[in-house]
């Protein structure tokens, strides 16, 4: 199979049906139209038979002529229906080839071009983001991710369904149907050139073998995992996750503090849903003290050499160059 058949281009719904139902609707409309020019001027058209021209005739006449097929048992014998066919048949007949040629010449066009697109979108992918399973998680962090500011274009959606693929290229996104626990998916997926990889099936030890291979092909890109089981998260680790959340702790710990605190829980809502009120950003410290702390932002942690700072040191002075802060601030 080639490499690219699988790979789906972010693309626009078009509605095939009614685009065909127009161009058969215009095709329809130059028989009729034709049908009547000869049934209006019945009278200098003769048959075999020597007989009048009736509507069927005049219908009938229309279909083999704009068709080209020209039998020849219904013929213009006057001036004037000679004249008619030369001024409004015979462009009726030209338009109708037209017709058929464009819709031919379009199909072959449209498929070169998704073939073009999808072989310099190949060559040129490079520092996008992988999400393995496009579920509903899968398809959340794709939308976090544009809340972000990450382009969805950058954004590589992997699923063995096509449904799920669909979706994504609606939204703007590439896709790839496959298996992405399997070296020939994710290399369609660009998983070499990648930047971020996010793995998020429906299964831990399909998390589990996702991240060994993924993180086989590429020791270099940022891999975020989602685990549903506390005894699985310490096999993703060693898998090669770097970040390896707890959906199912994350999600009773919320209950939790939304039982208790609800006011507290809205807040932790407000600072995960990204672009809106409150949210933490991650900046890398381009200066010393608090200059490296932005205006109005409140600094929450100190990161140095992937270790952090202890609390009592988290304070906008402690800051180095070169350090990771994370800030709490109004979007």
């Amino acid at each position: 199979m080639n490499e690219l058949s699988t790979v789906r281009l972010p693309h626009r719904d078009v509605a095939p049906l009614a685009a065909i139902m127009r161009r058969v609707s215009l095709a329809a409309g130059l028989i009729v139209f034709v049908a009547l020019v000869v049934f209006i001027g019945r009278d200098g058209y003769i048959d075999v038979n020597d007989d009048p021209i009736s509507l069927l005739d005049a219908v009938y006449y229309a279909s083999v002529t704009v068709t080209t097929t020209g039998y020849g048992d219904i013929s213009a014998v006057s001036d004037g229906s000679r004249f008619a066919a030369i001024l409004l048949i015979t462009p009726a007949r030209v338009l109708f080839l037209i017709l058929v040629v464009s819709t031919t010449v379009e199909v072959l066009t449209e498929q070169s071009r998704v073939l073009r697109a999808k072989q310099r979108w190949r060559q040129h992918v490079k520092n996008h983001t992988v999400i393995c399973g496009f579920g509903a998680t899968g398809q959340a962090a794709a939308r976090d991710l544009v809340s972000r500011g990450v382009e969805p274009s950058t954004i590589v959606a992997v699923d063995t369904l096509t449904e799920a693929i669909e979706a994504a290229t609606r939204d703007g996104y590439v896709g790839v149907i496959g298996d992405a626990s399997t070296t020939a998916t994710l290399e369609q997926a660009g998983v070499r050139e990648a930047a971020a990889i996010v793995v998020s099936p429906n299964r831990d030890d399909t998390s589990v073998l996702i991240t060994l291979t993924v993180r086989e092909m590429t020791p270099s890109a940022h891999i975020t995992v989602g685990g549903r089981h506390q005894e699985n998260l310490h096999l993703l680790r060693q898998g090669g996750a770097d970040e390896v959340i707890d959906a199912t702790a994350a999600m009773g710990r919320m209950l939790g503090l939304g039982t208790v605190n609800p006011a507290a829980v809205r807040v932790f809502d407000d600072l995960l849903d990204a672009g809106h009120g409150l949210e933490l950003v991650e900046l890398a410290a381009k200066t010393s003290g608090t200059e490296a702390v932005p205006a109005g932002a409140t600094l929450v942690a100190i990161i140095r050499d992937d270790v952090r700072q202890p609390q009592e040191r988290c304070v906008p002075e402690e800051v180095s160059v070169g350090d990771t802060i994370v800030v709490l601030r109004e979007s």
